[in-house]
């Protein structure tokens, strides 16, 4: 039964060109008589369901930046609140089955970007990065702000002199400390301990070849990090978007690896085996436990033209089965990945991992 109230948020969404998709068409299956697009192969083969995720009543997505999820199963997305949302709320909390249970943070409206979950001493936290008001931000799963921090002073390479500073991602070692990336600002990786302590830098802003035998690491829109615990020893992993690659340190800075075939990538999540790496030019990628590519999903490169050009686009006009602009990915405890993309009505799909 449609209420005014539903009434008036379908009318907001179909005047922005987002189509109100029932639940049943999102949950459907081939066995429903609606076939949803199947992408991959072998064992990366998924069913493709689009919008898997819709804003609650009165919410309208804005750039869908992030996506984590907690201990019980709660997944959380990041989002800029689309300008015409009566709602602004960037942080949009769903149970496993992708039920609606609470929103907030509004304070970062218009900048949510990045969100990382950590667990301190049986208690889980959210750190967010926000663009619009270039800070960082610890907050309570249900959106307590416990504190914010700016400008880096206490770092040389900002402190000599004013350079712009727009964090977009962090990511927390095992032992606490936690890596903060200046993706949007001048492409440094800062290193923190767990009280703040300002500890370093992981190699430095450039072009460099990176790999092993460089002196240090080189970023180019440090975009986003994650720390890689599926080896013998944990792997900081920087997806330096405009260069095309990951670079990969140890945790006390050397460097690594260099890890290419990738566009623009934008983050990564490991489970398992695997690692997903969201690409913003129009793919999710597979990577082995060496950083092989295994499987590219969704590849919307051949119908996307030239970058950029589809983001004004309405959701009847996206090409079912395809990405455009994929911004975060992570693995749901099933093997299920879910991706978020940077659209400014946004979207969030579920891969339906398929029995091989």
């Amino acid at each position: 039964m449609q209420t005014r109230r539903t009434f008036l948020q379908e009318a907001a969404l179909a005047a922005i060109g987002l189509a109100v998709l029932p639940r049943l068409y999102l949950r459907a299956s081939a066995k429903s008589g609606t076939r949803l697009p199947v992408v991959g192969a072998g064992e990366h083969t998924y069913e493709c369901l689009h919008d898997w995720l819709l804003p609650p009543t009165g919410l309208l997505w804005g750039e869908t930046h992030a996506l984590c999820q907690d201990g019980s199963g709660n997944i959380y997305v990041g989002h800029t609140v689309h300008p015409t949302s009566p709602r602004r709320e960037a942080v949009v909390v769903y149970d496993a089955e992708g039920r609606f249970v609470r929103a907030f943070g509004e304070e970062f409206c218009g900048g949510e970007h990045g969100i990382a979950l950590h667990r301190e001493g049986g208690t889980e936290y959210l750190y967010h990065c926000d663009l619009r008001h270039c800070l960082t931000a610890k907050t309570t799963l249900s959106g307590e702000v416990l504190w914010t921090r700016g400008y880096p002073r206490e770092d040389p390479a900002y402190g000599a002199a004013p350079i712009k500073y727009v964090p977009t991602n962090i990511a927390f070692a095992p032992n606490g400390d936690y890596f903060l990336a200046d993706g949007y600002g001048s492409s440094h990786v800062l290193r923190y301990a767990p009280d703040g302590r300002f500890l370093g830098e992981i190699g430095r802003p450039g072009t460099g070849p990176g790999g092993a035998d460089s002196p240090a690491g080189e970023f180019r829109t440090p975009h986003s990090l994650w720390v890689d615990e599926r080896g013998e020893l944990p792997v900081l992993t920087v997806a330096d978007r405009s260069d095309h690659r990951l670079l990969l340190f140890s945790l006390d800075g050397r460097p690594g690896r260099t890890v290419k075939g990738l566009r623009l990538p934008c983050h990564c999540h490991t489970q398992g085996e695997w690692m997903v790496v969201p690409d913003l030019d129009s793919q999710v990628c597979v990577l082995d436990r060496e950083y092989n590519l295994v499987a590219r999903l969704g590849d919307g490169k051949a119908h996307n033209g030239r970058f950029g050009s589809r983001r004004t686009q309405t959701r009847d006009q996206f090409t079912p089965g395809e990405f455009i602009h994929p911004h975060d990915a992570i693995f749901l405890p099933n093997g299920d990945i879910l991706v978020s993309e940077w659209l400014p009505i946004g979207r969030i799909t579920r891969l339906r991992r398929m029995a091989g």
